[in-house]
């Protein structure tokens, strides 16, 4: 029993970009300073996840709108509430829609390879653009009927925001 629980404790607190691309990753890179000039930044690694709007397929790669959400320190999306902006991920090859599919929450690791500007209501709006490295969906921990505690709940932190973890695990 206990190895189970240490193993959800490393699992849980795993991040999930890998290393490599971590390191890679321009860290000091706001997606709100990204957002206002795409271009010169392109060639940038970047991770940045949030919840998914939409998702295309065109012949040879799949685009998938983002509502881009801050990450957490262990690259999880935080609330919709403190979206900066959108941005479009190109995916190589097909995606399956149906599990890519709006409201489900992605982190992508990629690189910046420019905007491009798409209608948004009544208006143009230029979404920067991100060819993925890494694509992960991740699923929201159930909801509890009272706030749960993380790992420092033994000191009385509470955890009242939701909790995604990847769709894997």
């Amino acid at each position: 029993m206990l190895l189970v629980w240490a193993a959800f404790l490393i699992t849980g607190c795993a991040h999930v970009v890998s290393s490599e691309l971590r390191q890679q990753s321009r860290t000091d890179l706001a997606f709100s300073t990204v957002l206002q000039n795409p271009e010169a930044y392109k060639g940038a690694t970047v991770i940045w996840g949030g919840s998914i709007i939409e998702t295309v397929n065109h012949d040879d790669y799949t685009a998938v709108k983002v509502l881009q959400t801050p990450l957490d320190s262990y690259e999880r999306p935080e609330g919709e509430e403190d979206s900066r902006g959108r941005f479009i991920v190109e995916i190589s090859g097909y995606v399956d829609p149906e599990v890519y599919k709006n409201g489900k929450m992605v982190v992508v690791a990629g690189e910046i390879v420019g905007k491009t500007v798409q209608p948004l209501g009544e208006t143009q709006y230029a979404y920067p653009l991100i060819k993925a490295k890494e694509i992960h969906l991740l699923k929201k921990a159930p909801d509890y009927p009272h706030p749960y505690y993380d790992y420092w709940g033994w000191y009385g932190y509470p955890y009242y925001r939701p909790y995604y973890y990847p769709q894997c695990c």
